[in-house]
C-alpha cells in the first residue's frame, strides 16, 4: 500500500476517486449512505479549497482503497459548527477530523490509527488548535438493518483519546437505502484535546 498526505488544491484530481470510495463504504451500516457523486464533489470541494486541509490517501497498485479527511473546523460549513458556537467553543481552535473509509479487503491493517495519527499531527503542525472533533451517526440498537456481528467503533475512539461529548449534537440530512427521500440523521461529536 502506499499512502500519501494531500492539502488544499492537491486534492482536487482525486475527487471523484475519492467520491466512488466514500459512496461504497458509508452504505455500510451504520450510515446505509444512498450517495450521489454530484453530492460527493460538492462536499469534497469544501477541502480543495481549505489551505489547510488534510487527505491521507491510501492506494495498492494505484487503486485508492482508503482514505482519511480533516480540515480547521473554521473552514466547515455553518452546519458542523453550529453545535460548537452553540455551546461557547471556539471553531478557530478546532481541527475537524472528517471520514475515515477503508475498502473491508484492506482493513484491519491499522489504517484507522494511522488515519487518526496523521490527522493529529498535520493540526500540532499547523500549530493553531486545542482539540480535534469529530461526528458519529447515533443509530438505535434495535435499527432493522444493524448487522448481527456490527461492532461499534467507540471502543477504538476511546483508545485514541477521544471522549464521547452526547452535549454537542446535530442533524445532517442524507437518504438512506431504502429511504425515497433525505431524512435527518442524528451526529453526535467526539474531541481530544491536543498536546504538544
Amino acid at each position: 500500500m502506499d499512502i500519501e498526505l494531500l492539502q488544499g488544491p492537491q486534492i482536487a484530481p482525486h475527487v471523484e476517486a475519492l467520491a466512488h470510495l466514500r459512496i461504497t463504504v458509508f452504505r455500510e451500516f451504520p450510515y446505509l449512505y444512498d450517495g450521489s457523486l454530484d453530492y460527493e464533489a460538492e462536499y469534497l470541494d469544501t477541502y480543495v479549497r481549505s489551505e489547510s486541509s488534510l487527505c491521507v490517501l491510501v492506494r495498492d497498485e494505484g487503486r485508492v482503497v482508503g482514505a482519511s479527511t480533516a480540515l480547521p473546523l473554521a473552514d466547515e460549513t455553518v452546519e458542523f459548527q453550529h453545535p460548537f458556537l452553540t455551546a461557547g467553543w471556539d471553531p478557530a481552535r478546532i481541527f475537524y477530523c472528517a471520514e475515515s473509509v477503508v475498502l473491508p479487503a484492506w482493513r484491519g491493517r491499522g489504517l484507522g490509527v494511522r488515519f487518526f495519527a496523521e490527522r493529529e499531527a498535520h493540526a500540532r503542525q499547523l500549530g493553531r488548535f486545542d482539540w480535534c472533533a469529530f461526528c458519529a451517526v447515533q443509530r438505535p440498537a434495535g435499527h432493522p438493518r444493524r448487522p448481527t456481528d456490527y461492532q461499534p467503533l467507540d471502543d477504538f475512539w476511546a483508545r485514541r483519546g477521544y471522549r464521547h461529548h452526547p452535549e454537542l449534537h446535530t442533524q445532517y440530512h442524507w437518504r438512506d437505502l431504502d429511504e425515497a427521500e433525505a431524512s435527518a440523521k442524528p451526529m453526535s461529536f467526539w474531541l481530544k484535546e491536543l498536546t504538544a
